[in-house]
């Protein structure tokens, strides 16, 4: 980079050379006069007001007009010749913490460049003990004609110095405030609070200049004859009164649907599918109470058919007996404890209820048939051993 200004540090007794380079750059895209009747370049000519003849810039001189209009020719040896230290020194005058500046008060910056390799040394020492200090240090220097106020900070590994304006060069900000008394309630203040921590943080080198990125796409397409201008869509001016409350809440969930994303929203299907699991086990309760009383019948008329089975007429008479009132006492008990529910409950379980009446009254049915089907095969069983019991009684008696 060039330097466009070269002196020292004066760093109490220490004298550190160096060169000084800008530290920004504009990027502003920048026009050209023209003449609208035939696109002729229109240009500024220094002439001279008292022969009328154009002035080159060699030419060209310094003066300071009096009140009266007339101008006192100022040389560049006349300045020269100042009595300030500062002309070819950046003086440091104090050292402070970086709060106490005033950032109304920077200007351009400028990176300091150690000018040689004697430089090296005190260079470092001066960037160290900043560092090391946590503060900034307060100098001053002349460029371009004039004493100016600057401040040297640490940047990565390089000083830089911020210009200064004068403290008496900032206006007082009077008339900028709003008239009158305005409060704010503390409701809006904690809703700005949210606003400001959802939008969080940002990345500078993210941010960058839409009206310049707009203006070069523009003339790209002026220039390849693909260009349309189209009309800007501009919003009326003028006051507008709006609800700050809504606003700032409007706010608020724009900026969280901002920053989620793409994350999407799981917590809604998850509850839907748990609801409905839900008052699927609350439907399928009638059916699971109503299942071990019929399981119970069905095993009680087994366990009374069974073990009787192989007993005479009278016995198997009994057991059928015993296994039709057990099954009729479990159809009646599964029937009253089905219907009982299904007074209790709400019209969605009821029908559920009524269903599992049917199933209970249809496997009761099966139960009664397999109960009959066994009583019919102890009764044949009973008939064949009465028949081998009386037929021996008939031999002998032959």
């Amino acid at each position: 980079m060039r330097s466009i200004w070269n002196g020292a540090i004066s760093f109490g007794l220490v004298s550190i050379p160096i060169k000084l380079v800008n530290a920004t750059e504009s990027h502003s895209i920048s026009f050209r006069q023209i003449h609208v009747t035939d696109g002729g370049r229109v240009r500024y000519r220094k002439v001279c007001e008292l022969d009328g003849e154009e002035v080159q810039s060699a030419e060209i001189g310094k003066g300071y007009e009096e009140a009266d209009g007339s101008i006192v020719p100022i040389t560049d040896e006349d300045l020269a010749r100042l009595p300030i230290p500062t002309a070819k020194t950046i003086e440091i005058v104090s050292f402070v913490p970086a709060d106490e500046i005033d950032p109304l008060q920077m200007d351009a910056a400028y990176y300091l460049a150690a000018n040689g390799a004697t430089a090296a040394k005190p260079y470092t020492l001066l960037r160290e003990a900043l560092k090391r200090s946590r503060k900034v240090a307060i100098a001053k220097y002349a460029l371009r004609g004039r004493e100016r106020l600057g401040m040297l900070r640490v940047v990565d590994d390089v000083i830089a110095m911020h210009g200064l304006l004068w403290p008496d060069e900032i206006r007082a900000p009077e008339g900028v405030a709003p008239e009158g008394s305005v409060s704010v309630r503390e409701a809006e203040l904690d809703l700005a609070d949210a606003l400001m921590a959802t939008l969080g943080d940002v990345e500078m080198d993210s941010l960058h200049d839409d009206y310049r990125e707009a203006v070069e796409s523009m003339l790209a397409a002026k220039t390849g004859e693909g260009f349309e201008a189209t009309e800007a869509v501009v919003e009326p001016a003028g006051a507008q009164v709006i609800d700050l409350m809504a606003a700032l809440e409007s706010s608020v969930r724009a900026a969280k649907a901002s920053r989620a994303g793409t994350d999407g929203d799981t917590g809604t299907g998850a509850g839907a599918g748990t609801g409905a699991e839900t008052g699927r086990e609350a439907d399928d309760g009638p059916d699971a109470e109503v299942t071990p009383i019929r399981r119970s019948a069905r095993k009680t008329a087994a366990a009374t058919t069974a073990p009787k089975a192989v007993g005479g007429k009278k016995s198997t008479s009994a057991t059928a007996k015993k296994a039709a009132a057990a099954t009729t006492a479990g159809r009646k008990s599964a029937a009253k404890s089905t219907t009982g529910r299904a007074k209790a409950s709400t019209p969605k379980a009821t029908t559920s209820k009524a269903t599992a009446a049917k199933s209970t009254s249809s496997k009761a049915g099966a139960s009664k048939s397999a109960t009959s089907k066994s009583t019919s095969a102890a009764a044949k069983k009973t008939a064949a051993t009465t028949a081998k019991k009386a037929a021996p009684r008939k031999r002998s008696s032959a």
